[in-house]
């Protein structure tokens, strides 16, 4: 369908129930690390249930609620970036990602991020942008920074995981902030 080059080898592609398997290995390879804040791909223990978690996926997409994108590294499936609570009709969307651990330190997932938000943005007309993630999950919040997105606040022990109250953080991108911090980014490599 497509394949957008994120430069070094990594492409954001489409992530539908055909690639049952190819996800349940990937989770497999970074469960734990994965669902060490959310409980993200917990569903999805074998290939039935993995078809299952993205078949869901693909019908909120076909709805426009919702949308997985997977995140291939040399053809190897290592994570993803997806939309959530997605509004056009409000203009506001939430945005997260999942990473299995080989492959992080690569800024992968910002870079697939700024596909998916530009998408968002330019193509839908999203006007806000949200992230949410837990106070102690430090390389999503740093993502979070390096998109230029504003921390608009914590929900303290909003979200109850693993037998801990976690704090979410809610950080925020508005259209025109998204559009004049991309101009800026390519003033300065000219």
């Amino acid at each position: 369908m497509y394949a957008i080059s994120l430069g070094d080898g990594a492409e954001l592609r489409p992530l539908e129930p055909w690639h049952a398997e190819e996800f349940l290995a990937h989770l497999d390879r970074g469960r734990e690390f994965i669902g060490q804040f959310i409980p993200f791909g917990s569903q999805a223990t074998d290939v039935a249930s993995a078809r299952d978690t993205l078949q869901r996926y693909t019908e909120m997409r076909a709805a426009d609620t919702a949308s997985y994108h997977g995140v291939w590294l040399d053809g190897k499936l290592v994570g993803g970036v997806l939309t959530l609570n997605f509004d056009a009709a409000q203009g506001n969307c939430e945005v997260g990602c999942w990473l299995e651990p080989a492959a992080t330190g690569r800024g992968l997932i910002t870079r697939a991020m700024r596909v998916l938000i530009d998408w968002a943005v330019e193509e839908r007309g999203i006007h806000r942008v949200e992230w949410i993630a837990a106070s102690g999950n430090v390389p999503s919040l740093n993502v979070a920074r390096r998109l230029g997105m504003t921390r608009d606040g914590v929900r303290r022990e909003s979200h109850p995981y693993g037998g801990v109250r976690h704090d979410l953080e809610v950080w925020s991108v508005l259209a025109p902030e998204w559009r004049e911090a991309r101009a800026r980014a390519a003033h300065s490599v000219h």
